[in-house]
């Protein structure tokens, strides 16, 4: 995506760090390139305000509920497994109920 103009941030790194931006996860220094390329780049701003609408829905509906307390482990790993371009297992074993793993479909 982008709008054909050249940017001192490429559209590219904006969206690849998009939610990062949105989390508040990134130095301000970044945000303030962010935010610049936003004001030149609609494109990009169209995607972060509906990035941002998904983010306020999912809060809204499902900001109540409660997370397992490895979950944020486990996708942070497969984030850094797609990230370094490795292949993401299909399947992943997890432990049941009674304590026996079991291969569980994602």
């Amino acid at each position: 995506m982008s709008c054909g103009e050249p940017h001192e941030t490429d559209c590219s790194e904006v969206l690849d760090h998009l939610y990062e931006f949105l989390d508040h996860e990134m130095p301000d220094s970044d945000c303030t390139k962010f935010e610049v390329h936003f004001e030149e780049c609609s494109p990009c701003l169209e995607k972060y305000g509906l990035e941002q609408a998904v983010k306020k829905l999912v809060k809204r509906c499902c900001g109540q509920d409660d997370v397992p307390s490895d979950l944020r482990s486990k996708v942070m790993g497969r984030i850094d497994l797609i990230r370094s371009g490795q292949a993401v297992p299909e399947q992943d074993v997890t432990a049941t109920e009674s304590g026996q793993p079991t291969a569980a479909k994602e």
